[in-house]
C-alpha cells in the first residue's frame, strides 16, 4: 500500500497556471501506474491524466490535452501535475491516485488515494 497527499491547488484567473503535488510514501511506488482525477460540485468524478510506473507512457482525458503535463520524479517518489491555460471549467478537487502495475482511467481499479486539493479558476 501506499500513502498519497496532494499539494498545490489554490485560486487562479482563467488563463493562468498552477502546479499540483503528490507525495507517495512506500517501498512499492516506482512499481506504481499513477493518475490523477478531479470532482466538481455536483458531479461524478472524472479522469485527468495518468503515467505509467516508468514514466514513459502517459495519458489524458481530451479535455485538458495540450493544457496539462503529468510527470514523474522517481528520486522524490513525486507525480506532478502541471495545468498551463486554466479555465473555470477546471475547477474541481484534484485526486491522485496509485494502483500496482500499469495505470487506468477508471477510479474504481485505484486503492491508494489522496485527500484531495482544491482547485479554483475564476473567469
Amino acid at each position: 500500500q501506499v500513502q498519497l497527499a496532494e499539494s498545490g491547488g489554490g485560486y487562479v484567473q482563467a488563463g493562468g497556471s498552477l502546479r499540483l503535488s503528490c507525495a507517495a510514501s512506500g517501498r512499492t511506488f516506482s512499481i506504481y501506474g499513477m493518475a490523477w482525477f478531479r470532482q466538481a460540485p455536483g458531479k461524478e468524478r472524472e479522469f485527468v491524466a495518468a503515467i505509467s510506473w516508468s514514466g514513459s507512457r502517459t495519458n489524458y482525458a481530451d479535455s485538458v490535452k495540450g493544457r496539462f503535463t503529468v510527470s514523474r520524479d522517481a528520486a522524490k517518489n513525486t507525480v506532478i501535475l502541471r495545468m498551463n491555460s486554466l479555465k473555470p471549467e477546471d475547477t474541481a478537487t484534484y485526486y491522485c491516485a496509485g494502483r500496482p502495475g500499469d495505470y487506468s482511467v477508471d477510479g474504481t481499479a485505484y486503492d491508494d488515494w489522496g485527500q484531495g486539493t482544491q482547485v479554483t479558476v475564476s473567469s
